[in-house]
């Protein structure tokens, strides 16, 4: 199937080598970083986590998103999303990758990652984090390649595949559940100290990234004509609905248990990142206060049957909904998180603009494997006649 790479459009080269040229570029960026370290970002000893973590904990979600699809498709037989299940799935192999590569950057000396191989040590969450994110970007290669192979050949998937399809179920919830538990098992760090933690990480994926999922379907079927369906796009926004009003209800009860219980540590973060500190307002409130509006706003949209299935409205209410979770979980997370720090003071946080480039080399790279795995999607969906749902 190797060969459907070589076979496309001008367009399609052209995009492709854009996103060489943007690695290229961020790449020589990233050589800067890794010869004079860490000064070159806007962390410091008091923000040890940056836009880097940030972006890795944001993709982990868009990777375990893919269950949306794969559990209703295969635990409960609706085939509407069988077109477009391969999609989902060859999105959370590039959202690994990419979580794989902000690891990566993140480290001011990368070799150092290898002692979590070499010295293993099960008492350590990232450890963990290791483990389930290789496993789980292997699963979906496997899966993926398998049943597309099957379906060019118009049989059924070997038998062998489908423990593999239920197990990667259960490792999509596994993979951010762990990623969670780094926050929340910090205990210095109130904002993240909270058992909910996890729940609103896996309300947040199941939200954001199969809007993320839609969005580029939209993108898809805009340039080459490939249809998810309308029946499995209805179905799949009317997840999204749900998961994000499940994700601002989960929110709400962290507003509730940090101001009305009137504990200094939970709260002060949460107002830090909202209003400020001593009436010095900081740069992500009014992320923040955008996040709040999107929010209120996609959800306002989506709610409303008609509205949700409407074709100007419905990709609207969705980039405000990716970009509502992405302040939040982007930005805000790691903020709050480490405001006011050990000594219950401020140490303000702003990524540079070589942080910035490198994170963007880090996104042309998620791009440049998904537009690959996409192009021999598409490729075998046309050879088969697989190519528009209902």
């Amino acid at each position: 199937m190797l060969e459907k790479l070589l076979d496309g459009p001008k367009t399609y080269y052209v995009w492709l080598l854009f996103l060489l040229c943007v690695i290229a570029g961020c790449g020589l960026v990233y050589l800067d970083q890794l010869q004079n370290g860490l000064s070159v970002t806007g962390m410091s000893r008091d923000v040890s986590w940056g836009l880097y973590i940030s972006q890795f904990t944001y993709f982990v979600g868009v990777a375990a998103s893919a269950v949306m699809l794969v559990l209703p498709a295969y635990f409960h037989h609706y085939k509407k999303f069988k077109i477009m299940i391969i999609f989902g799935e060859f999105m959370a192999v590039a959202a690994v990758c990419m979580c794989a590569l902000f690891i990566v950057v993140d480290l001011g000396q990368p070799q150092r990652m290898l002692n979590v191989m070499i010295h293993p040590t099960p008492n350590s969450v990232m450890f963990y984090d290791m483990m389930v994110l290789i496993g789980y970007l292997l699963l979906n290669i496997t899966i993926g390649w398998v049943t597309l192979e099957a379906e060019r050949h118009e049989v059924e998937p070997p038998k062998w595949i489908k423990p593999l399809i239920y197990l990667s179920i259960l490792w999509a919830f596994s993979i951010h559940t762990v990623t969670a538990f780094l926050y929340a098992g910090i205990p210095g760090r109130h904002y993240w100290l909270t058992a909910i933690m996890a729940a609103r990480f896996l309300s947040s994926a199941f939200c954001s990234g199969p809007a993320i999922l839609l969005l580029l379907l939209l993108v898809l079927r805009k340039l080459t004509g490939f249809n998810p369906g309308k029946e499995a796009t209805k179905t799949l926004t009317t997840i999204i609905v749900y998961a994000m009003c499940v994700n601002v209800f989960f929110y709400l009860l962290e507003l509730f248990t940090s101001f009305y219980s009137g504990i200094p540590g939970h709260a002060e973060p949460i107002r830090y990142l909202f209003y400020g500190h001593n009436g010095h307002l900081p740069w992500v409130s009014y992320w923040m206060w955008a996040a709040v509006i999107m929010a209120i706003g996609c959800l306002v949209i989506l709610i409303p049957p008609q509205w949700r299935t409407h074709p100007v409205l419905m990709p609207i209410a969705l980039i405000m909904l990716v970009l509502a979770s992405w302040i939040d979980k982007g930005l805000g997370l790691l903020i709050g998180g480490f405001t006011p720090n050990m000594f219950e003071s401020i140490t303000p946080y702003m990524p540079t603009a070589k942080e910035i480039a490198v994170a963007l080399g880090v996104y042309a790279v998620g791009a440049l494997v998904l537009s690959l795995l996409w192009k021999v999607a598409l490729g075998v969906k046309r050879e088969t006649g697989h190519f528009c749902g209902d």
